[in-house]
């Protein structure tokens, strides 16, 4: 049996692709979708308490670090959404892929704020310029008009598979180096047992980058490189359209609540070693295995948006996470069951909102050959986080060390969240409109 896949190639002739090429193409943009992301943002999230330690850094350095990746990352949001309507999906991924494991060699030196700050800066266009919009664009056809939720649920399930799988392999290297009793581990060992994670995340940047070159086909979208004036005026018109649109607006806004979510769990380790009294490789642990949900909550999530809606799932979600995070912002008085039991809780709903803000596309009728340009929009100002969370965040749980200082970073949280149900509505009411730009 073969399956007529949605893309097209620049000849506007689609391709007749086998459901194991389709099963090779999906798993190529799940597994490189992640492991671009390892070096940047899994060593600090599974390895925060070690990582600060071994940088000497604080909270505060580490969010200001965070920052200089998001300005870079917004401006190539934006800027990769025309490119990924215009080239090869295959090329665009594995030029990102590559660049980006390289970085992971200059930051296994365990170099100083400033160069750390540069290498941000560079993940930041590495990781995103040529790659964030063609994954998101070749998901979207992957999909085709009926499975969209199918299809980013996958995408961002398969995405947690790869992300748990990793940062278990990554807890078993960092705990190989050390003694066992990790409490007696010296600091040469945990900058050894570090090295050897950073080291394993650039390892796997490059074999990711290896699949997409064989597996991902060699295509690009039908609108061609703008080599022309009446080209170069296309593009323009696109991002004048997309960019006049309310209802992307709208998106970017859910997105940009979701992701603060998501960004929130970066301080889960830190929180489980100085609030649930872990040590370092049980905070590891913990989280890593937390990773696992991702799974089961970004694929449930996607079929269940497209037995109904998108926004619906997005909707409670929000709803959930609020009530979750003011619990938590009064974990002060709560059993260790109660605060437990809600940390995983926005685990779930956290990796439910990933697995299907995209799409929301779909439901907003965006035009196909509008993909790139409007994920690009959107991920501008969707990944703002990229820029403020961090430094936010440090500075809260630095003001206040400790218990309190988790307890006003929830509420912060919850005050987020309550933002984020607010512009589902916004977004629910545009999407009645029958015309995109309007």
């Amino acid at each position: 049996m073969t399956v007529i896949a949605a893309n097209e190639s620049s000849s506007g002739t689609a391709h007749v692709q086998s459901p194991m090429t389709r099963f090779m193409i999906i798993f190529c943009l799940l597994f490189s979708g992640e492991a671009i992301f390892g070096l940047t943002f899994h060593v600090p999230r599974f390895f925060r308490p070690q990582l600060l330690e071994v940088f000497q850094f604080s909270n505060t350095q580490l969010g200001d670090i965070y920052a200089a990746y998001g300005l870079a990352a917004m401006a190539s949001y934006f800027l990769g959404g025309p490119i990924a309507d215009r080239f090869s999906t295959r090329r665009l991924l594995t030029v990102s892929l590559i660049a980006t494991a390289m970085g992971g060699l200059v930051m296994a030196y365990i170099p100083g704020a400033i160069v750390m700050t540069l290498l941000y800066a560079y993940w930041g266009v590495s990781s995103i310029l040529l790659f964030w919009a063609a994954m998101i664009r070749a998901t979207r056809e992957w999909g085709g008009t009926i499975a969209q939720g199918k299809a980013f649920g996958i995408l961002d399930g398969g995405r947690g598979l790869v992300a748990a799988a990793s940062a278990s392999l990554a807890v078993a290297s960092f705990g190989w180096v050390l003694p066992p009793d990790v409490t007696l581990s010296t600091s040469e060992q945990n900058q050894q047992g570090l090295q050897s994670v950073i080291y394993l995340y650039t390892g796997i940047t490059f074999f990711a980058a290896v699949l997409t070159w064989v597996f991902i086909p060699d295509t690009r979208p039908q609108s061609s490189p703008p080599s022309s004036k009446r080209q170069r005026q296309s593009l323009a018109i696109e991002v004048t359209q997309v960019i006049h649109s309310p209802i992307v607006w709208a998106i970017a806004g859910i997105v940009i609540c979701s992701y603060c979510g998501f960004k929130a769990l970066d301080n889960y380790g830190l929180y489980a070693v100085e609030v649930l009294s872990m040590n370092a490789l049980e905070s590891s642990e913990f989280i890593s295995n937390a990773a696992y949900l991702r799974i089961g909550a970004a694929i449930t999530a996607g079929l269940i948006a497209d037995r109904f809606s998108a926004s619906k799932i997005i909707g409670i979600s929000f709803t959930l996470l609020i009530i979750s995070y003011l619990f938590l912002a009064n974990s002060a008085s709560l059993t260790t069951v109660l605060v437990y039991g809600n940390v995983i809780i926005t685990f779930v709903l956290v990796y439910g909102l990933r697995g299907v803000y995209f799409a929301l596309l779909e439901e907003a009728k965006t035009p196909t050959h509008l993909t790139g340009t409007t994920v690009g929009a959107v991920s501008l100002l969707g990944y703002t986080p990229d820029f403020f969370f961090g430094p936010i965040a440090g500075r809260i749980l630095d003001r206040a060390p400790g218990l309190q200082g988790y307890l006003d970073y929830f509420a912060f949280l919850s005050v987020i969240m309550i933002i984020g149900l607010t512009t589902v509505l916004v977004f629910v009411m545009l999407s009645r409109r029958r015309s995109f730009s309007t």
